[in-house]
């Protein structure tokens, strides 16, 4: 009886939470509309100013980029999936599609506006809710519709929640998912985008380098998870029973996907098809190809035998670091940066065994790590030739004080506010599934589908 009370309570408060957190924008919005003043006297009218010069080929780019950027939230999907367990194969996948619709629509409603909107050095306001009263070009990318611009944001938007997946999975109820997912989407992701991406963000104006989201991605998806997975607990059997990976196939075409999708994710972040998109193009690929090699390598040294899993993580980890990078630094760089974040992620996996937490799938250890490295890497091996900034190996030490400060504001930031919001979830809606719910698996308690019937 009461199992079935709680159940009805639960279903309710998912609504209201859901309603509220779509639905309160538009009733402040509302609120601080002003009446439309009184037409004043007819005077003559400013020369307009000169529209905006709109590139259909760096239009076609950032458009055909946001494709290959929604393309990686499936490719996570598979990547997460196939490290699960097979009862919760469709489970985990359901949530990155679910995320994919979920943040959709936030992000045109209000998302875009809090992220991207002029409002203040910490926070975007509401001045383009629904869209609305946008200039025709974001300064971020003048050469194209600002429409376009704003899907292509949209995408990053979509899959940095779904990445904290990764350090909760098998063992969070779909309900709980998706009403933290909105709201860390809404007070986590939203602000630290604003602070490091917007014109008038404060660490924008700092002179903080993040070229495609190793601070605002990586960082705050890691970070939240290493909070999830020590509030949440170990999975029943962690450490005792077998979690291998039941489906490598899958893990190595999710991180084929990832990898394919990346070059959106970077060279797209150009917002141009120019000699900088080829330079991002070109040094994302050779970091991830050499973190896949260092992290075989690393595996043939310590365990005597190079794994499908350890080059897909590899890779992905390489992936990681060059993201906030491959605007600013040249080839010699991109080879540092993947040669070295394998090594450094390979420890903090090392680290997660010897202490006991439940990273499930080890999104701290290769978001966390990997976005902090690849922050910190950009401050060190920028130069001047590749996008008029130089890093601390070029002369320009005060750069890397200024990538410091971003990794300890957006990494607090994201463990705090997670913390928080994992108790509102936890105490109203709930959160974790029940240990009953859990041996059963999430794709029959939370679903009732099986991935697999043979």
């Amino acid at each position: 009886m009461l199992s079935k009370i709680r159940k009805k309570i639960g279903s309710v408060g998912l609504m209201l939470c859901c309603l509220a957190v779509l639905a309160v924008p538009m009733m402040v919005h509302a609120q601080s509309a002003a009446p439309a003043p009184a037409p004043a006297a007819a005077a003559p009218a400013p020369a307009a100013p000169a529209a905006p010069a709109i590139s259909s080929g760096d239009t076609a780019w950032l458009l055909t980029s946001s494709a290959l950027v929604l393309l990686m939230t499936p490719g996570l999907a598979f990547f997460y999936g196939g490290m699960v367990r097979k009862k919760n194969v469709m489970a985990t996948i359901m949530q990155s599609f679910f995320i994919i619709c979920l943040i959709s629509v936030q992000w045109v409603v209000f998302g875009y506006s809090w992220a991207f909107g002029d409002g203040t050095p910490w926070w975007g306001g509401f001045a383009w809710f629904m869209l609305n009263n946008m200039p025709v070009v974001s300064p971020l990318a003048p050469t194209i519709p600002h429409y376009a611009y704003m899907i292509f944001q949209c995408m990053f938007a979509v899959i940095t929640p779904a990445l904290i997946c990764g350090g909760y999975a098998e063992r969070v109820g779909f309900k709980g998912f998706v009403v933290f997912s909105l709201l860390w989407a809404t007070f986590i992701y939203d602000p630290v985008a604003h602070w490091v991406w917007s014109p008038n963000g404060y660490f924008a104006h700092l002179g903080a380098l993040d070229f495609a989201g190793g601070t605002v991605v990586h960082m705050t998806s890691g970070y939240s998870a290493l909070a999830l997975a020590l509030l949440l607990g170990k999975r029943k059997g962690y450490g005792k029973d077998p979690m291998v990976a039941h489906n490598l196939p899958f893990v190595l075409l999710g991180a084929s996907l990832l990898w394919f999708g990346w070059f959106g994710f970077n060279a797209g972040s150009a917002c141009a098809a120019n000699t900088l998109s080829c330079n991002a193009f070109v040094t994302t690929n050779t970091a991830t190809a050499m973190a896949a090699i260092s992290w075989a390598v690393i595996e043939l040294i310590h365990k005597g035998k190079a794994t499908t899993l350890g080059a897909a993580s590899g890779a992905v980890a390489g992936l990681v670091a060059i993201t906030p990078a491959c605007g600013w630094v040249d080839l010699v760089g991109s080879i540092w940066i993947g040669a070295l974040v394998s090594l450094f992620c390979y420890i903090a996996i090392l680290v997660k065994i010897k202490l006991g937490y439940d990273d499930s799938l080890d999104t701290f250890g290769v978001h966390g790590i990997g976005g902090t490295f690849g922050a910190i890497a950009t401050g060190l091996w920028a130069v001047k030739s590749v996008n008029g900034v130089d890093g601390y190996f070029a002369g320009n030490h005060p750069q890397l004080w200024i990538q410091c400060q971003t990794i300890l504001a957006v990494g607090i930031f994201s463990f705090v506010g997670t913390v928080i919001l994992y108790f509102l979830v936890e105490k109203t809606i709930g959160f974790k599934v029940t240990a009953k719910e859990e041996e059963e698996g999430l794709d029959m308690s939370q679903h009732g589908e099986e991935g697999y019937i043979m």
